[in-house]
């Protein structure tokens, strides 16, 4: 573990730069005047203020301890993992701005921000502090970063990643449905933005390590096939 600490350092490095863009990408998308759209699932799944409330706190409990568990176990899959996540926050953030979501529920408040507001928002949001404050975090600042679900994407990553180490893997699993859950009943995004981050992430994932994911990628090598 200790040798896989700097790349470990690197990789955290290259995420946050990752999620940075991202971030800027979505409140410059937040600025656009966008259209709210119908969505059959959302119109039969009621909402629940406490569960919209607590989102973001449930995402988090259901993701950092499982992530450190998983440095643990396996250090260097870790920073491949952490590669791969910057790559999805990259992604996504290209995805916002190409398509111009409105939000799921309530006006358009941010349409016309000025820089000054989307760089005040941005340093609260690149700060755990910021992001998760209830008055001006991402429940305040991030209406629009809907296609594709981050909230999804990231919680579905780390369960691929940590999919062979099965006292992780069924933990997780369960903490990404308990998520993906919670964004219907907290209507924070449309189930379009949670499809695509399927697709989105698992595509990525293939492309990183194969699939079946490769010998390297932390499974066991599979036996030869008979002469």
């Amino acid at each position: 573990m200790r040798r896989a600490l700097p790349l470990a350092l690197a990789s955290f490095v290259f995420r946050y730069a990752c999620y940075g863009v991202m971030v800027w990408l979505a409140l410059w998308a937040e600025a656009r005047p966008a259209p709210s759209l119908p969505d059959v699932v959302l119109a039969h799944v009621p909402y629940v203020p406490w569960v919209d409330r607590w989102n973001y706190i449930v995402w988090l409990l259901a993701y950092v301890p499982i992530a450190l568990a998983f440095y643990a176990a396996a250090p260097e899959r870790f920073v491949r993992y952490m590669v791969s996540s910057g790559l999805v926050a990259l992604a996504r953030g290209v995805c916002i701005v190409a398509t111009g979501l409105g939000p799921v529920r309530g006006p358009d408040v941010h349409a016309g921000m000025d820089v000054s507001a989307r760089w005040s928002a941005f340093l609260d949001l690149m700060t755990p502090f910021g992001f998760f404050a209830p008055d001006s975090g991402a429940r305040v600042y991030l209406l629009k970063d809907l296609f594709f679900s981050g909230h999804t994407a990231t919680t579905l990553l780390l369960l691929l990643y940590v999919w062979p180490h099965p006292r992780l893997r069924w933990p997780m699993l369960a903490s990404h449905l308990l998520v993906v859950a919670s964004l219907f009943f907290a209507h924070l995004h449309y189930t379009i933005d949670v499809i695509g981050a399927y697709a989105v992430t698992f595509s990525l994932f293939v492309l990183r390590e194969g699939w079946p994911p490769r010998h390297g990628a932390g499974l066991a090598p599979r036996p030869p096939l008979p002469s």
